[in-house]
């Protein structure tokens, strides 16, 4: 089997040696890096993942060597007991480590729901405060209106159940109130 003839390939374009530069201190290194980056901004850049937490390798399910109770241990056997002895004391470090990383976790979610509380109780006393004060002016205005209306026609009396009636006298007022729009005098008559 011959492989079929392919076009010749063009030269590839030889890179300049890039002059050594040792870096003096951190910003400088830090410096070299980001231009060696900005070379080529099309090549993707390897972002490491976030690497596992480290956990001591579980004890064993089935030990194999186990050594007699008839004979005494060699010189060797201590060794042995002393490695298994340090994995256990590690793993239980571990464990213990872990436990309490777990209860400041559950800490501080508890803190983070008691302040979560406080700060909606204290939004929604302010809400009812904010509300309060709107519904008095409301109230102040539609009085103010009514007494207007009183002493422009002092022979009839409102009758007092009407809301219709005083919001379109509200909208009146408010519409008397924004004369903006009409200029206080013309230019070029």
């Amino acid at each position: 089997n011959m492989a079929a003839p392919s076009a010749p390939r063009p030269p590839r374009p030889r890179k300049e040696p890039q002059p050594l530069v040792i870096p003096r201190s951190a910003a400088e290194e830090q410096r070299l890096r980001l231009e060696r980056l900005m070379r080529n901004p099309e090549k993707t850049v390897p972002i490491p993942e976030k690497l596992n937490e480290w956990a001591p390798r579980p004890p064993p399910e089935f030990v194999r060597d186990v050594m007699g109770s008839s004979a005494g241990a060699g010189s060797g056997e201590f060794h042995v007991y002393r490695h298994l002895r340090r994995r256990e004391y590690q793993r239980q470090d571990f464990m213990d480590a872990m436990a309490e990383k777990q209860r400041l976790d559950e800490e501080f979610q508890k803190k983070l729901e008691r302040n979560k509380m406080i700060a909606e109780e204290q939004t929604a006393k302010r809400r009812r405060k904010r509300q309060k004060l709107k519904e008095k002016k409301l109230q102040a205005k539609k009085n103010k209106l009514e007494q207007k209306k009183q002493e422009k026609e002092p022979g009839q009396s409102r009758e007092q159940g009407s809301s219709e009636d005083d919001e379109e006298d509200s909208k009146e007022e408010e519409e008397k109130e924004d004369d903006a729009e009409e200029p206080s005098f013309v230019m070029g008559r």
